[in-house]
């Protein structure tokens, strides 16, 4: 289990910090430099676990590397997908070798003064962490990956209708798609999985509007599919955290 979560970790600031500063290669060495810091102050210090954190490290810059050249149409879209599967699937065959997570983070847990955090166990903590990081900008990169690799694009950006300019565009869907995928994960880890539908109930209600206003049949279909494709693949990021976080 831990290094599914540094793994996570990794990816998700390599994600991050492509966000905030887009420099070439700066963020996915940022992400994998943190996965490798994070592992070792969790204690993962034994070869088998040193061995393990340099190939994430390598698993995480070749994540950053092939997403940026998936976009810029360098290679297909799917190359990252394969990785980013490929990765975590390795991860979790695997995961039963790992060491159990302990160190200064074990430490810090217990030392916290907080009941909730003490209680919790290194690993799952550690998990915890990496779940609701990749929930913020990983999970958009997913979904996008996923649009472009299906041809499911915005029509008014992308698509064969041409945009026009008076049209007011869906806004907010890489700010709303985080929150989102925050809320849905966190209330199921409550056990409220009838909250967490409405969560997705409510955001269908409030794009409707939008999405029959557009005027011009084609695009109307055109961005219901845009729509249901991306909320599908961002819902199943969450349920996928969940699952993981299950085991």
């Amino acid at each position: 289990m831990s290094w599914i979560a540094v793994l996570l970790i990794g990816w998700a600031v390599a994600d991050l910090t492509h966000s905030v500063r887009p420099v070439r290669i700066v963020p996915e060495a940022t992400g994998a430099v943190v996965a490798v810091l994070v592992g070792l102050l969790a204690g993962l210090t034994e070869p088998l676990d040193v061995l393990a954190l340099v190939v994430i490290a390598g698993l995480v810059v070749a994540w950053g590397q092939t997403v940026t050249h998936g976009f810029a149409h360098r290679i297909p879209v799917w190359v990252p997908l394969l990785v980013l599967g490929g990765g975590l699937a390795s991860a979790v065959l695997f995961s039963g070798a790992a060491g159990q997570a302990g160190g200064a983070w074990g430490a810090w847990l217990e030392g916290s003064g907080l009941p909730a955090l003490a209680a919790l166990d290194p690993d799952r903590a550690l998990l915890l962490v990496g779940a609701f990081l990749v929930q913020l900008s990983t999970g958009n990169v997913i979904v996008r990956l996923v649009l472009a690799a299906t041809g499911t694009a915005d029509p008014d950006e992308h698509g064969s209708i041409e945009a026009d300019p008076s049209v007011v565009r869906l806004k907010g869907g890489r700010l709303l798609g985080p929150m989102e995928r925050v809320f849905i994960l966190a209330l199921a880890l409550a056990g409220q999985i009838t909250a967490a539908s409405i969560v997705v109930a409510a955001k269908g209600l409030l794009r409707f509007p939008e999405l029959s206003s557009r005027g011009e049949q084609e695009r109307i279909h055109q961005l219901t599919e845009y729509f249901l494709v991306g909320s599908f693949i961002s819902w199943l990021v969450a349920l996928g955290s969940l699952v993981l976080l299950s085991v």
